[in-house]
């Protein structure tokens, strides 16, 4: 095929799949992802907003410096939020919710239209813990009108599978949507072979044996750390789990605690490699995390009805409970929302299916299940009011939506517009 064929079946791919997340990673193994860049500049009818990673990008100030100044270069207003909230105090000083704030309040105002955002060169801030951290903040706040595109030599050190729960990255490899193993775990039948399960309590099966005993839950939810990321420094192993203490103790903690873990497995399942930590490469694995992830992904994609609802229906029956439900650590309670919402999508998508089927008491046990597992979530709200409704029940539905109003309201919180709307709706008809 000729390069050009190439080029424009990996555009098309592009095209097709990238509504399904604000941020695009063209993954490393891309043969033609440099190309395709070079491509989205040159032909894109959105406007596209171009920076590059350089050697300078060490650390947030430095990158902030770069892209503001390069940025301004293209839309002369931008990094008038950031000067305000970053550059006009201290670093010491930067309350960090107000930086990413400000960061998506400029990068909003480059265009009133849908566009494009790339990152290019992103590896060259591998090392930048900050900075990961900062990508990861923005992708979760990026206005709907912008789409970020990330193209890197390495896989970068964001948590892939948790950004595609929750609709908000897809990763392409040239023309083909990334579906399975994320992060390219060894799959194959080894000497080892791990059975990993992160939806519920949490359970690890080592060669067909599970592992009931760990010396205390710290061993076992570092384990959970290590598969949530391609790789994680100690630096972010220490902040997540020990933030309070001075760098030295939670060093020596760690070290403890990876010892104990190595100690319960009967061998070393966490390799230190250039500076990061990973899980050894020479152990085969299956984790529903990524299983699930998949099987959201192949759902949204799908065109056929029935695979669509053999897709959803295995992200369902995958879910057997909160991500490791019992422990209550920040960023398990932060995972617990994101595959939440992936499991939220995979009972609303069926509901559909249902209704389509002409089921709709199936539909709403499904929509109805969804509320048991979160009771806040407005838009599933809204399927069972129109449901209510299209099954000419509109006094359940005027009630079901008194009840949300009640439950928000202990929040501190009102209905959303559309839940209000669609209310009004209901019962002047």
């Amino acid at each position: 095929m000729e390069l050009n064929s190439l080029i424009q079946a990996s555009y098309e791919a592009f095209e097709r799949h990238s509504r399904g997340g604000q941020a695009v990673l063209l993954e490393p193994a891309s043969r033609y992802r440099s190309i395709l860049v070079a491509y989205l500049i040159a032909a894109s009818p959105m406007p596209v907003f171009y920076y590059a990673m350089g050697p300078d990008d060490v650390n947030v100030s430095s990158f902030l410096t770069g892209l503001t100044h390069d940025l301004a270069s293209q839309r002369p207003i931008f990094g008038r939020h950031l000067n305000q909230a970053y550059f006009g105090v201290g670093a010491g000083d930067v309350n960090l919710t107000a930086l990413y704030e400000a960061l998506v309040a400029d990068i909003a105002e480059l265009s009133d239209e849908p566009f494009l955002l790339i990152l290019d060169e992103y590896d060259r801030t591998d090392g930048a813990d900050d900075i990961q951290a900062l990508i990861e903040q923005m992708i979760l706040r990026l206005p709907q009108h912008c789409q970020l595109v990330i193209n890197s030599r390495t896989l970068p050190r964001l948590p892939w599978v948790s950004l595609i729960a929750q609709r908000r990255a897809v990763i392409l490899r040239d023309s083909e949507l990334v579906t399975e193993n994320f992060y390219g775990l060894p799959t194959m039948e080894g000497k080892i072979h791990l059975d990993v399960y992160a939806l519920g309590p949490g359970r690890v099966v080592v060669n067909g044996t599970p592992i009931d005993v760990w010396e205390g839950h710290l061993p076992r939810l570092l384990f959970f750390f290590a598969l949530d990321r391609p790789v994680v420094t100690r630096s972010e192993i220490c902040q997540a789990f020990w933030p309070e203490l001075e760098n030295d103790q939670a060093v020596n903690v760690f070290h403890v605690t990876k010892r104990r873990l190595h100690k319960a497995l009967q061998f070393d399942v966490l390799v230190h490699e250039n500076g990061y930590y990973r899980i050894n490469p020479d152990v085969s694995i299956y984790y529903d995390i990524m299983d699930f992830a998949g099987a959201l992904v192949r759902g949204r994609a799908s065109t056929d009805e029935q695979e669509r609802a053999t897709l959803w229906q295995h992200a369902i029956d995958l879910y057997k409970g909160p991500f490791l439900q019992g422990h209550n650590n920040n960023w398990i309670l932060q995972r617990r929302t994101d595959y939440q919402i992936g499991y939220l999508e995979a009972l609303s998508e069926m509901a559909r299916i249902h209704l389509e089927r002409e089921r709709p008491e199936h539909a709403l046990g499904l929509l109805l299940r969804a509320v048991a597992e979160n009771d806040l979530y407005e838009p599933v709200h809204r399927q069972i009011m129109q449901l209510y409704a299209k099954l000419g029940r509109r006094s359940e539905a005027a009630a079901h939506y008194q009840k949300l109003v009640a439950q928000l309201k202990a929040e501190g919180r009102k209905p959303e517009a559309e839940t209000q709307a669609l209310y009004e709706a209901i019962v002047s008809s």
